[in-house]
């Protein structure tokens, strides 16, 4: 376990399980807790020893949006101010989506506004029956510009249209139903759930698992003409002859053949 100031690092193996670690607020957003979630994505990113992260949340909650003192902070700074860390949240998300390992949401509790974001940002999103989701940003007058990207890739603008202008609760099973998450479990099988996807995700390549990640990036909204057809081409020709590639399907054929012979 690595704890620093916000956050603390868990790992068993090749799992990095990343806690956002403010209970006392929710896990709530303020300049601090982005900085540090940024600085762990990136030190995670980094080493090579990691397969998989997990995102999560200490306490009651998995992340209830930005703090209400660093939002009363904010409405004084002048607009470069609001700019600057506006722009480091959104650096943070990118950082997250474009993670180059897989990433879980490990959710619990409330994930509001920015959590919803993190949800949204990350490949795989899991939750309790007792979670909980807004994008309540428009009751503060606000709007949900930096989650925006990740949140429309997960549900489409239309179920977002609802939800940014209602700024409604979406209780898990809606969540599950418009895409936001991809499984809903109760509350004391929430790790073993996850357990079973990091056993899953153990299985493939590191690097193939680093390209279709960004190969999903690459071909979202493309028209299928010869441009995108010559570069998916290029794209299997060009890991195939990777080393990666080439042991793992020589293991596959060799442990195919032994089974054929017995």
């Amino acid at each position: 376990m690595t704890d620093t100031p916000n956050i603390a690092i868990e790992r068993k193996g090749a799992v990095a399980t990343l806690w956002m670690d403010r209970p006392e607020r929710h896990n709530a957003f303020d300049e601090h807790l982005i900085d540090a979630i940024d600085r762990g994505l990136q030190t995670l990113g980094a080493d090579d020893s990691v397969r998989v992260v997990v995102l999560a949340g200490r306490g009651r909650s998995f992340s209830a949006g930005a703090d209400l003192d660093w939002m009363r902070r904010a409405a004084d700074y002048d607009v470069v101010r609001n700019r600057d860390e506006a722009e480091a949240l959104a650096r943070m998300l990118r950082r997250l989506a474009e993670l180059p390992k897989p990433t879980i949401a490990r959710v619990h509790g409330a994930a509001i506004g920015g959590g919803l974001g993190l949800v949204a940002a990350c490949d795989i999103a899991v939750a309790s029956d007792k979670a909980m989701f807004a994008t309540s940003e428009v009751k503060f007058g606000l709007i949900p510009a930096t989650i925006g990207p990740y949140v429309l890739r997960a549900i489409g603008p239309r179920q977002a249209a609802r939800y940014f202008l209602t700024a409604e609760l979406i209780q898990p099973a809606k969540a599950l139903e418009i895409g936001l998450l991809h499984e809903v479990v109760a509350d004391d099988a929430l790790d073993a759930t996850v357990d079973t996807l990091v056993q899953a995700l153990a299985q493939g390549g590191p690097n193939a698992q680093a390209e279709s990640k960004r190969l999903i990036r690459d071909l979202d909204g493309q028209t299928i003409g010869d441009a995108l057809i010559a570069d998916t081409a290029a794209r299997i020709a060009g890991i195939r002859a990777t080393d990666e590639a080439r042991t793992r399907l020589d293991a596959f054929l060799s442990a195919r053949r032994a089974k054929d012979a017995r």
